[in-house]
């Protein structure tokens, strides 16, 4: 029998997870579930996956939480360095490609799928993909995690361009709530991060006011025990 110490409990923490980040017609909106694992085990109920890289740009993490948030301390050094030397905000486009850069290079090391997005005075909101192995691409709408596999028909069907800032929120919320529906790896609150050229905007979403769907159980209720 394999040991404790070789067995789940000492699997890395991994964010089995669901993120996703959409443009609108003022900016961006990116949103992430808050359950962090360790194998089958969950180490965090309430992560935060979505993370601060400049004012104006921000990060959401999937894959191994410790390559996620080493590769998001990088990036924001490398950043502040760029603005220092400039003496202006980065791009969004700056971002992602610095993220790009550091995933494709350390390939066959990291873990690490992630979504940069944020709004700038050039190209307004926009969101870049960068999924395992360091691909880098501007969307309309990116997902990623183990939840995002079960999303991509509604995302086609559901998504509309030029959507206004609460139509887009809703859509977020929405995707991600069926994920968490579906994905054991997914759960806990549902947090979305607005940014757009007049600054930025945080709100939670708990888990026991997200949507339920077919076969879910309302919290608090078990049929079985009626």
């Amino acid at each position: 029998m394999e040991p404790m110490a070789g067995g789940w409990m000492s699997a890395a923490h991994s964010m089995g997870t669901t993120i996703l980040a959409v443009e609108y017609d003022e900016g961006v909106i990116l949103g992430a579930d808050s359950r962090t694992t360790t194998g089958v085990y969950v180490a965090n109920r309430a992560s935060d996956k979505i993370t601060q890289l400049t004012d104006n740009v921000y990060v959401c993490r999937s894959g191994s939480a410790a390559d996620t948030q080493v590769v998001s301390d990088y990036v924001r050094y490398f950043l502040n360095q760029h603005t220092i030397q400039l003496g202006k905000e980065a791009t969004v486009k700056t971002a992602a490609n610095l993220v790009k850069e550091l995933a494709y290079q350390n390939k066959s090391f990291l873990q690490a799928g992630m979504i940069v997005a944020g709004w700038d005075k050039y190209d307004g909101g926009s969101v870049y993909g960068i999924p395992l192995g360091g691909t880098l691409l501007r969307l309309p709408f990116s997902s990623g995690g183990s939840g995002s596999s079960y999303l991509y028909g509604f995302l086609d069907q559901a998504w509309r361009p030029n959507m206004n800032k609460d139509e887009a929120e809703r859509f977020v919320v929405k995707s991600i709530a069926l994920a968490i529906a579906r994905d054991g790896a997914s759960g806990g609150v549902v947090r979305t991060v607005t940014v757009n050229a007049h600054g930025v905007e945080r709100n939670f979403f708990a888990g026991d006011k997200l949507p339920l769907f077919h076969e879910e159980i309302p919290p608090g209720r078990n049929p079985l025990l009626a």
